[in-house]
């Protein structure tokens, strides 16, 4: 049976297109080949044109709404982000700056820089590849800035999605919280990483019920909540296989579910206002390079850890979701250092169309069961080939992976 979806507002990452290491550059840097004016208002994106040739663009973005919004050029695929630009105060403007290449995009506005955003519109690049210039280091640092939008974006998604989740939970309409929930967990895990190196948040947040018991903490966060909306069968047992699941268990009365969606929102806000401080400014900047490609390497290893065993979304099934999602927020990591790793030579190329085939044989083997756009099956409804197919293309992918932040840093 399929787990039914709505769409996420993002497209699954399908495309072979590479993300521009050039990114956003000063306007100094470059002379224009093309200027374009964007009003971010509340309901639209108005872009004075929809076609450019390839080459450096400019977008003057003027915000003519009462809150701080946001302006996004994104990849085909409705999920990278190829330039942005943040933090435009009401009655401001701000200019982008970017390179592009030709291709498929798409402009968005963000006000309130939460939600989905609004008026996303097709934008069209035609001419020529664009050669693109400038030191080693400074690429390096606007690859780090794109993942940090990356982030933040994901980030500002998830907050308005767990509004949703926890208002049908608290108010005990669990026939849409359960289909809300898959798809409010994949803004998460695109990104999950960022939420383990702050301590006890991604805990608060994530655990699964047998990893707070061990580590002797209060049990919170999504997974708590699945479990009152997934009441566990009288034979079932708990994540660690031995443990009957009704054991010292009973249904959140109205008050409980109360907190537990309480202490969810104010996690998650927690989470947003760490990726828009500074702290997290300086940890990206500290990192370099090398925090964004183990970033994809640890998305993976969350697949291949929790994901494939079935044993995340314990009481739901929904853990093809979250693989789905791991491998997205994996691939828009590498995507955007892929190209340093080229160009350490034959072995680095090599290394690149090797980690490539990889998502490719990945995705198109969890295709096969579903989407996050449409909903993907119930994970107990893998066959023990299936799984055994998934678990050996992530290791084959795995293997290689591994390699990339050292021939990155090479």
């Amino acid at each position: 049976m399929t787990i039914s979806s709505r769409s996420l507002g993002v497209l699954a990452v399908t495309g072979a297109a590479v993300l521009v290491l050039s990114g956003c550059v000063a306007k100094e840097d470059t002379a224009a080949t093309a200027a374009f004016d964007v009003s971010s208002t509340d309901s639209d994106c108005a872009v004075s044109a929809a076609t450019a040739e390839s080459g450096t663009l400019t977008f003057d973005v003027s915000n003519d709404t009462d809150q701080v919004s946001e302006f996004y050029l994104l990849a085909d695929d409705g999920l990278r982000i190829v330039g942005e630009v943040e933090n435009i105060a009401p009655a401001a403007s701000r200019t982008l700056t970017v390179v592009v290449q030709p291709g498929d995009y798409f402009t968005l506005c963000k006000p309130g820089m939460v939600g989905d955003g609004v008026g996303k519109a097709a934008f069209t690049v035609t001419g020529d590849p664009v050669a693109v210039d400038g030191p080693d280091a400074e690429q390096k640092t606007k690859a780090v800035d794109l993942y940090a939008a990356f982030v933040k974006d994901q980030v500002g998604q998830l907050v308005p999605a767990v509004e949703e989740l926890v208002a049908a939970y608290q108010s005990g309409d669990d026939a849409t919280a359960r289909t809300l929930f898959p798809q409010t967990r994949a803004f998460y895990e695109r990104i999950e990483p960022v939420a383990e190196a702050l301590g006890d948040l991604d805990p608060r947040i994530d655990f699964r019920e047998v990893d707070a018991v061990a580590d002797g903490l209060d049990w919170t966060g999504f997974h708590r909540i699945e479990k009152d909306l997934w009441v566990p069968a009288q034979d079932a047992l708990n994540a660690d296989g031995e443990t009957p699941a009704w054991q010292g268990w009973a249904p959140s009365t109205p008050e409980e579910r109360a907190d537990y969606g309480d202490l969810l929102l104010a996690d998650v806000q927690e989470l947003y206002d760490y990726v828009h401080s500074d702290d997290f400014t300086t940890t990206l900047e500290d990192q370099g390079i090398a925090g964004v490609s183990n970033g994809a390497i640890a998305l993976l290893d969350e697949v291949a850890t929790g994901k494939i065993s079935g044993e995340e979304d314990w009481w739901s099934g929904t853990d093809l979701f979250d693989f789905a999602a791991n491998v997205e927020g994996s691939k828009m990591a590498f995507s955007l250092v892929q190209d340093f790793a080229t160009a350490q030579g034959d072995d680095g190329a090599a290394l690149v169309d090797e980690i490539e085939s990889g998502y490719a044989a990945l995705e198109s083997s969890l295709a096969t069961h579903g989407s996050l756009a449409d909903g993907f099956v119930g994970y107990t409804t893998l066959t023990a080939d299936d799984k055994r197919e998934l678990t050996d293309l992530i290791n084959a992918l795995a293997e290689p992976l591994s390699q990339l932040t050292a021939t990155v840093l090479d």
